[in-house]
């Protein structure tokens, strides 16, 4: 099996999906534990718009997707601390129009015939050099940011009413969980696309979840969990000519249901 790891596309794909797994493992534990996915997904469809923008400015994509990302994240989280009760529309309004920016910026780009394929569900294997230091990048920035404000994005994400009175600002850290989440969403993009990539964010998490103690040990095993699915993943792929960001993402749903299968087991053995 490890032969196919001897071919040069696959060498980056397999750094690029160890990466992605580790961004994903903790941006998606932000993610779930302050329910986010539905802000997640908005913004992982407004991303589109930045798509659309990289191709009509002939920017690199990654560079044009994480602005829009994060300009995007930061008008969410404003007009959800603001608005609260209106979050839903406002989260829908940016995201179908992120998405028509790009489509209308595609189609006015000269000569340009856009493969919507790889973008809507990945292109791990066309993953490049330059691609792998730009995941390593955004990897370490969010790592840096997690690990010296992990105090203060704990108290947020579990409590924001008592880390208010704790004198923490509440708003600061809601507003780099979502721009952090939005450059882990960009470079998680690159491995299963725009329309799966909750599921890669989620998936491993949500059975980390019930592994863990703690906050960090969810983003230690979600990440581990995800690094096993993108491996399996690729391997599948590769052998049975599937659609790898697809794959991963059925690998993980598979893997899911094995592992509330064990749960159910052991429950039921418990009880006897």
């Amino acid at each position: 099996m490890l032969d196919i790891f001897s071919v040069d596309f696959m060498q980056n794909a397999l750094i690029a999906g160890i990466l992605v797994s580790l961004i994903s493992g903790i941006i998606g534990s932000l993610i779930v534990i302050n329910r986010m996915v539905f802000l997640a997904g908005g913004i992982a469809h407004t991303t589109y718009g930045g798509i659309g923008l990289a191709i009509f400015l002939g920017l690199p994509i990654f560079l044009g997707a994480s602005i829009f990302a994060v300009a995007a994240s930061i008008l969410m989280a404003f007009l959800t601390l603001k608005y609260k009760e209106r979050m839903d529309t406002f989260i829908g309004l940016i995201w179908a129009t992120g998405m028509a920016i790009g489509v209308i910026l595609i189609d006015l780009t000269p000569g340009y015939n856009v493969d919507l394929m790889s973008y809507l569900f990945g292109s791990i294997l066309a993953v490049e050099t330059n691609d792998i230091y730009a995941m390593l990048s955004i990897f370490a920035t969010i790592l840096i940011v997690v690990a010296f404000g992990y105090r203060n994005i704990l108290a947020v994400s579990y409590d924001s009413e008592y880390a208010a009175i704790r004198g923490i600002n509440v708003p600061l850290f809601y507003t780099l969980i979502l721009v952090i989440s939005s450059l882990g969403i960009v470079m998680t993009m690159k491995v299963v696309g725009l329309i799966l990539v909750i599921a890669m964010l989620t998936i491993p998490v949500f059975i980390a979840e019930k592994l863990s103690q703690s906050l960090v040990g969810m983003m230690i095993i979600s990440s581990i969990i995800s690094m096993m699915f993108t491996i399996a993943g690729l391997v599948v792929s590769y052998y049975y000519n599937l659609t790898t960001g697809a794959t991963i993402i059925l690998v993980s749903v598979i893997g899911m249901m094995l592992f509330l299968g064990y749960e159910k087991i052991k429950t039921i053995a418990f009880k006897k």
